[in-house]
């Protein structure tokens, strides 16, 4: 019994020695580009925190002009001089958009647009996940709205992996899993990988549209493959958001 709660004790303190290698085990997708980025203009939503501000940060490190659009302004303006300290990168800009309200939405594109004359990397990192039911400004449910309704184009949808974020903050048993099983659990720079692969990898247009995990193409069920289903979600969306089917 006594060599039982003895193991219980120390056991923290040996996850807590291996965590790194065990974290290093787990998150095997790395983006190990060296494309620099002079003169490209980046977007990331919910850059003040978490996945979106070690993406921005490294959007900034290879030299784009990178916008944090984040809902916070005050949260964002510290993490823009952050940056700018680490980077040396100047060109780190904070702009208000809350992706709950459309006409914030719509107010951020028409400011963007005055300011600059092209977009080359979006980042749509923010969203919520488990928060009590509400609505947004316009009375969508909080997670559609936010994470979903919220072109020579090439866009992917990426799965981070289980990251140490914010995003839990919602629910008081998922936070505590999540301090439970921290060791095991991504931090946010290991988190971001995929998403920086998907926006700087040279060559990866030919992948338009695919679905991506670890830095690589990842499964996907039937129903995500489906282009009936996928055609009706779209169309449910421009009508909810009251914009022009194709």
């Amino acid at each position: 019994m006594i060599g039982v709660l003895l193991l219980l004790l120390l056991l923290p303190f040996f996850l807590y020695i291996a965590a790194p290698k065990i974290r290093k085990m787990l998150s095997s997708g790395v983006c190990t580009s060296t494309v620099q980025l002079p003169g490209k203009v980046a977007v990331v939503t919910g850059a003040n925190t978490g996945i979106g501000k070690e993406t921005a940060k490294e959007l900034a490190q290879r030299g784009a002009r990178v916008y944090l659009a984040c809902r916070d302004i005050q949260k964002g303006e510290l993490v823009a001089r952050e940056i700018q300290t680490m980077t040396g990168n100047q060109q780190v800009l904070v702009r208000e958009l809350d992706l709950a309200d459309t006409k914030s939405i719509r107010a951020f594109a028409k400011d963007f647009l005055a300011e600059e004359k092209h977009l080359h990397i979006l980042i749509n990192n923010a969203g919520v996940m488990m928060c009590p039911y509400s609505k947004t400004a316009d009375g969508f449910e909080m997670h559609m709205g936010v994470n979903h309704l919220g072109s020579g184009v090439t866009t992917y949808s990426v799965h981070p992996g289980t990251v140490n974020s914010e995003l839990v903050r919602h629910s008081p048993f998922m936070k505590w899993m999540w301090w439970l099983f921290s060791f095991f659990i991504k931090t946010p720079k290991q988190g971001a990988q995929t998403s920086l692969y998907c926006a700087i990898t040279e060559g990866l247009e030919i992948l338009n549209g695919h679905h991506f995990s670890d830095c690589s193409v990842a499964w996907v069920s039937a129903q995500a493959r489906n282009e009936t289903i996928a055609r009706r979600l779209w169309d449910v969306s421009c009508d909810l958001l009251g914009i022009p089917m194709d």
